[in-house]
């Protein structure tokens, strides 16, 4: 009945009485009172939470208890529909009557107090339409969403006491749709059933019709009520402190290892504080499933948030911004932890979805981006439990701008991977530590191979994918080797050089990493720049990104150039000045003549006195190794063998590649001794000399330089004019 105002009646422990219509006509219909509800919640919590204490047993045994009754009040409903008469057995009720539901087909919504009493004053509507400014919209009430809710909740109390069941991934599934699926079933039918059995006054004003017409008599249909809620009761608390404990094991949020319980434990703890939160508030499992898709998880999900605010915004705009707070302090605080969650499946799709859209093209220079291959522990060795040089992963994070972009550190074990595969594996894991310890964007990479020439080879043809392979392999220079009397280090150092050019692979070569600033060591003076050859732009482009840094942004940047005639040099200035203006970088030019060198090397040469002994320290020391190599190859009766291979040495190319070293490290050393880094050109190693030669050429060009990058690019620009 539609009521015009209701006049409500309190008493303390008693009811409320609430009349329709304010006629004396009409039937009095009784709501329980708040406080009533109260006393009784807690005291009923508090026995249930002995129950749950006796543990998943106990709660097993008791369950049917609470199952059975519901059960079987449910069949007394059903049966008594199908006795009743009209008046019978109340006035009002029709019996089952196709005009009555034809009666109550229509809507009539009516505005409700809390307890769901008729009232037009009441605070609950449960109108389809709302008036906003005067104007009549469409909109779904949350009542009448609340009122379907409760047959889709259950659902959870299978997942929740999932470490309890004998076959989870079974179970759950079946049990989920079984409880979804007879719930909806039985709600729609009970529509039906008793929209056909009484009129709408009836239905309105008996709360309890249920009970009314329930055969044989009305308190069986209290008693289920009473159980279905405290069952439901019941299951609340053994799931939700089983839940908090397994969330509290799995280190999620460290806050809450108070809850924390061994494997086949009662969570008391976890219990007790769920009882407070009820009283207080008192009035990954991986189905079995054949038909299961994505795309029903996630309308699920929108369904689930969709009814969150028809039925309270406001409670569910704060109940995400906790949930929001709450992953972010996971991700700031929780341990990490790998549960196969679907943001990783979701990742390896996307990334193999990029990797096949890049292709295997070029990439162009203004996509071009440094992905440098570490090579970590090439000469000598490290202290046991050193997986790396301490500097290589500040090098590395210089290598890209604001730290971005992808790292691979690799190490080479000499032996046989069968004998050796649990030393990598535990070499990976610490290298993996140390690359998270240092902060730098990469992987880590053990290869077991005989010897470290093969391990490298190996590595610079498969390492990588399409056009995520590595692109500039990063080592740091053998200082050590003559120090140490290395003497295989040589033809190594030679043998990976010629493999990064034919694979086609840009080479960096660290000296002075020892010294190399970490990010709070701010540097001073000069990046200087000694551009021999050709290599793509890959110095200038160094260069850019060590300016990026916090070390280095204090520095400015010198181009050194050679030409060959004091007449060019001023347009070859000109020319540099324009290319560097071109791609917007701020650089001073330096351009040196051959002439200027030359003049160096006279008598009156103005070579350091530390050039000039390192370069006939060099000279004595090629000497003799080339006399040794004649008299084998004489007592042999062979040509001339260094490293297991015949060599053609012209004696007079080998002054004059010590010769313009020489010219190099002391124009080094004349115009950069105080750079806070050097950047020079790598030469390739000549043909048929002998890798010792070759590093007697790079000790003298590095010689007395402290901090140097030796540098050379691959056959293709990185660095582009075109914007």
């Amino acid at each position: 009945m539609r009521g015009k105002g209701g006049v409500p009646g309190i008493t303390l422990l008693g009811e409320v009485v609430t009349k329709v219509n304010g006629t004396a006509a009409s039937e009095a219909v009784p709501s329980p009172n708040l406080h009533d509800l109260q006393v009784y919640g807690i005291v009923v919590t508090i026995i249930l939470c002995f129950i749950v204490f006796g543990g998943v047993k106990i709660i097993n045994r008791v369950a049917p208890a609470f199952l059975v009754p519901v059960l079987f009040s449910v069949f007394c409903i059903f049966v008594g529909a199908l006795l009743a008469g009209k008046d019978d057995p109340s006035v009002g009720v029709t019996g089952l009557s196709l005009k009555s539901l034809k009666d109550n087909w229509s809507s009539d919504y009516q505005n409700t107090n809390n307890a769901g009493i008729p009232d037009p004053a009441g605070a609950v509507s449960w109108n389809f339409k709302v008036t906003i400014y005067g104007i009549v919209d469409e909109w779904v009430s949350g009542a009448l969403v609340g009122l379907f809710f409760p047959a889709v909740t259950g659902i959870m109390a299978g997942s929740n006491r999932s470490a309890s069941l004998k076959d989870t991934q079974r179970s759950i599934p079946i049990g989920t749709l079984a409880a979804t699926l007879s719930t909806s079933a039985l709600y729609l039918i009970s529509v039906f059933l008793f929209g056909s059995l009484a009129t709408r006054e009836k239905l309105l004003t008996d709360r309890l019709l249920t009970a009314t017409v329930a055969w044989p008599f009305p308190s069986i249909i209290y008693i289920g009520i009473i159980l279905s809620t405290l069952g439901a009761a019941l299951q609340s608390l053994t799931g939700a402190p089983r839940l908090l404990a397994a969330i509290a094991n799995d280190d999620i949020l460290p806050v809450l290892h108070y809850f924390r319980v061994a494997d086949g434990s009662e969570p008391y703890i976890a219990t007790l504080f769920t009882a407070l939160i009820c009283i207080g508030y008192a009035p990954s499992w991986r189905p079995r499933w054949k038909f299961h898709h994505w795309s029903l998880s996630l309308l699920g999900a929108v369904l689930c948030i969709v009814i969150m605010f028809l039925i309270s915004w406001s409670f569910t705009v704060v109940s995400l911004a906790l949930a929001s707070l709450i992953y972010y302090y996971v991700c700031l605080k929780g341990k990490a932890g790998d549960w196969g969650d679907g943001f990783k499946s979701a990742y390896f799709q996307l990334a193999l979805r990029s990797l096949r859209s890049m292709g295997a093209s070029q990439v162009h220079p203004k996509n071009w981006y440094p992905i440098p291959l570490i090579f970590c522990r090439p000469w000598g060795k490290l202290p046991e439990n050193v997986p790396c040089h301490p500097k290589l992963a500040d090098f590395a994070n210089c290598m890209k701008k604001k730290g971005r972009g992808m790292s691979i550190f690799v190490s080479i074990l000499d032996g046989d991977y069968h004998e050796c595969a649990e030393d990598a594996k535990n070499a990976c894991r610490q290298l993996s530590t140390y690359i998270d310890y240092k902060r730098c964007e990469g992987v880590a990479e053990i290869v077991v191979a005989p010897s470290m020439s093969h391990g490298f080879r190996g590595i610079v043809q498969t390492m990588g994918l399409g056009n995520l392979k590595p692109n500039i392999v990063v080592m740091r220079y053998p200082e050590i080797w003559r120090r140490e009397n290395l003497i295989e280090i040589p033809a190594t150092f030679v043998g990976i050089i010629n493999d990064c050019i034919v694979a086609n692979k840009a080479v960096v070569i660290v000296k002075g990493l020892d010294e190399w600033p970490n990010e709070y060591q701010r540097q001073y003076g000069t990046i200087d720049l000694y551009w021999i050859v050709r290599d793509g732009g890959l110095m200038l482009l160094l260069s850019q990104l060590l300016l990026t840094k916090e070390s280095f942004e204090s520095c400015k940047i010198q181009v050194f150039c050679i030409a060959e005639e004091d007449a060019d040099a001023e347009e070859l200035k000109a020319d540099v000045k324009k290319f560097l203006y071109d791609l917007r970088m701020q650089a001073e030019v330096i351009v040196l003549s051959m002439k200027s060198w030359d003049a160096q090397g006279g008598e009156g040469g103005s070579q350091p006195e530390e050039s000039i002994e390192a370069f006939t320290s060099a000279q004595r020391r090629i000497g003799g190794y080339l006399g040794e190599m004649k008299e084998a190859a004489e007592r042999d009766g062979t040509p001339l063998m260094a490293d297991g291979k015949p060599v053609a040495v012209n004696e007079q190319q080998v002054e004059k590649f010590l010769y313009t070293t020489l010219k190099l490290n002391s124009t080094i050393l004349r115009y950069s001794r105080m750079a806070a880094v050097v950047l020079v050109s790598l030469p390739p190693p000549p043909l048929n000399h002998p890798a010792y030669f070759y590093m007697e050429y790079m000790d003298l060009l590095v010689e007395n330089v402290p901090r140097l990058l030796i540098v050379r690019g691959y056959r293709r620009d990185v660095v582009t004019l075109f914007t």
